[in-house]
């Protein structure tokens, strides 16, 4: 146990000496014409380090926001009004990947077109099945960068046996133990998952979360770009790795949403009933709807 406390006490105060160092010190991670700066890119971005420096942060804020109130409500803000823009920006996602397939279908069933190209001025020009498959990426898109606009918004499935008929502050309670324990846990254990996931599409020799810094750097001396191109089908969509960037956006998408959620949560807790909803920005499908407006 004392050993644990010392631990985590020590991680903490190092990451003031992390963070300060890698900003005093970027063309030590982010000059990737240097393979090491690079292996340190990948070592450190899930890492026990990073997630100190994300903690500590987080704390930090956090505490801020205790303090006063304002700086607290301003993330919160600032948070859900990022994933509102994401959200209502890529929903647009959709209605390419409707019009694409009817391009498609139109092309293939009426002229029997093996090829077709998109493009204003440079045209990509790839085989039917191709862009069939490139379809995924709009629904990819769709799933991954709404998801926290969704959650703003209240439009996702949730189980309301305890939680409907609960009082305002047992709801306020669920809201914050939930963004804590599940929400943040999940969010830095896909992070860790995703990372190494991307990048071993990326690069040779491909790294592992069980690598040391120092075994990275000595597989810095073969290290080289090794994009993976690989298709489910001879013509097909060939840039999955792109699905593995999403992967590692969702992750810190849903964890950013976990801080808002705590924040929204504890504001409303602390300030009672009438805080409810406030500059909650959500969007209506009508003149009939009740819209929760900006308070």
């Amino acid at each position: 146990m004392l050993d644990g406390l010392i631990w985590l006490i020590t991680n903490i105060a190092l990451a003031f000496y992390n963070f300060g160092y890698a900003v005093t010190h970027p063309s030590s991670w982010l000059d990737w014409s240097n393979p090491e700066a690079l292996m340190r890119f990948v070592y450190y971005g899930a890492s026990v380090e990073f997630l100190f420096v994300v903690l500590v942060f987080f704390l930090i804020l956090t505490g801020l926001g205790m303090w006063r109130h304002s700086i607290m409500w301003g993330s919160v803000r600032v948070l859900e009004t990022g994933a509102n823009a994401l959200g209502r920006f890529f929903a647009w996602a959709g209605l390419l990947m409707v019009l694409q397939q009817i391009v498609i279908i139109f092309m293939q069933r009426i002229f029997a077109a093996s090829q077709l190209s998109f493009g204003f001025g440079g045209v990509m020009s790839f085989d039917v099945s191709w862009w069939s498959e490139e379809l995924k990426l709009y629904n990819a898109l769709v799933v991954v960068m709404c998801c926290a606009y969704t959650f703003v918004q209240g439009g996702h499935v949730r189980v309301d046996l305890l939680y409907g008929p609960a009082s305002f502050r047992t709801k306020k309670i669920i809201d914050m133990v939930g963004a804590v324990v599940f929400m943040m846990p999940f969010a830095l254990l896909a992070w860790l998952y995703a990372w190494f996931f991307l990048w071993r599409v990326l690069i040779v020799p491909n790294p592992s979360a069980s690598n040391t810094l120092d075994q990275l750097l000595m597989r810095a001396r073969a290290l080289r770009w090794n994009v993976e191109t690989i298709g489910f089908s001879p013509n097909g969509f060939n840039a999955y790795f792109l699905f593995k960037v999403l992967l590692l956006l969702f992750t810190a998408l849903v964890f950013l949403q976990a801080v808002s959620v705590f924040y929204r949560a504890y504001l409303e807790f602390r300030e009672g009933p009438e805080s409810e909803g406030k500059y909650l920005d959500r969007d209506t499908m009508g003149d009939d709807d009740v819209a929760t407006g900006t308070h």
